[in-house]
């Protein structure tokens, strides 16, 4: 074992820290939060304060860029807090501990500016730039989940960068929801929205023993629109969906545009039941497009994890299940800090084959 186990969450996911923390005490009998803030000044610059011993510590910060409810003051006018800031809010904290911990651990579910993840123009590489920073700063590792493009891994490679599958908490989740899935090729199938999906959606598939089918997005690339080549259509490549329970698995959703006209299409081409995977639901542009959706009939669940900030308006909705990964995230912090491998957690394979067969037996 490392150092004495400690715990800073930054008020964007606060509530999440608090939940895990008392996770810990029940497996190890003793509380590891310290207590931090970050206040600002009436011009928005800000600092962090500690307000425990981080000496000799094993230290994991907690932080959810994607959580825009928080507000601050500047210049007397209230500003939401962007990914930017929660990132400088990060970087405070780092600061603040000057040192003295013995390892830094940075779990950031939503990797930071992961979209920006290549370059296509003249243009930046923003969250290539984070990882080089955080290195610099001394982060020994940074724990994420499902990160948008898996080879990020690439630019840091003498530290570590876990990239975790919730896989296993989803299919918990949908095998518990519902009792009367038929889990084999002729029943069901794994749907990729689009080709960056097909890695993760080819992992599942092979777990479950069912086929793909996948989504090209036809873009216009002689246009940015929101800082993105616009899609013109979604074209479907695969067998027949007709009557099948279909899975659209992808990382996130944020306005939810694409994932909607996928499911329209699927609906078209005569889908049973439709169910959307999404790790991360950051619902950008509120909740009508999917109310009006569900109402249509073209989803029947919608699945996303409680690892970012989930509105109260989003937990009332009869077509939502949160998926609970507050244990994992626990188990994560305390297999790192007990110093054992991380396979098993990062790839949960094994659980699910195991989940599956228990499934199918009952």
């Amino acid at each position: 074992m490392r150092g004495r186990l400690g715990i800073i969450t930054l008020e964007s996911c606060r509530k999440m820290g608090e939940r895990i923390d008392r996770i810990l005490y029940d497996w190890r009998g003793e509380h590891c939060l310290i207590e931090a803030e970050c206040p600002r000044f009436s011009s928005g610059e800000g600092k962090a304060i500690l307000h425990g011993s981080v000496r000799d510590r094993d230290i994991f910060i907690l932080t959810d860029v994607t959580n825009a409810s928080l507000t601050y003051r500047l210049n007397d006018m209230v500003n939401h807090m962007s990914p930017d800031d929660h990132y400088q809010d990060l970087k405070r904290i780092i600061a603040a501990c000057n040192g003295a911990a013995d390892r830094l651990h940075v779990i950031m579910p939503f990797l930071y500016e992961g979209r920006q993840h290549r370059k296509i123009l003249r243009e930046s590489l923003d969250c290539a730039v984070m990882l080089r920073e955080l290195e610099s700063m001394g982060v020994h590792s940074i724990i994420t989940f499902d990160a948008h493009d898996p080879r990020l891994q690439n630019v840091t490679p003498l530290r570590g960068l876990e990239n975790i599958s919730p896989s296993l908490q989803f299919t918990q989740a949908l095998l518990t929801e519902y009792e009367n899935l038929k889990i084999d090729s002729q029943h069901m199938m794994f749907i990729a929205p689009d080709e960056g999906a097909t890695g993760r959606v080819v992992f599942l598939a092979s777990l479950y023993g069912l086929n793909i089918g996948m989504f090209y997005k036809r873009r216009d690339y002689a246009r940015i629109v929101n800082g993105t080549n616009p899609i013109v259509a979604h074209d479907f490549c695969g067998g027949s969906v007709r009557d099948m329970d279909v899975i659209v698995v992808d990382d996130m959703i944020a306005s939810g545009g694409s994932v909607l006209d996928v499911c329209r299409q699927l609906r078209g081409l005569g889908a049973g039941r439709i169910f959307i995977f999404a790790t991360f639901g950051l619902f950008s542009k509120g909740l009508a497009g999917f109310d009006a959706a569900y109402r249509e009939g073209l989803f029947d669940r919608l699945f996303t994890s409680n690892l970012v900030y989930q509105s109260p308006e989003l937990l009332t909705r009869p077509y939502y299940l949160s998926v609970n990964m507050d244990r994992y995230v626990a188990a994560i912090i305390d297999t790192l800090n007990q110093g054992e491998s991380m396979t098993e957690l990062s790839r949960p394979g094994k659980k699910i084959l195991e989940m599956l067969e228990v499934y199918r037996r009952r």
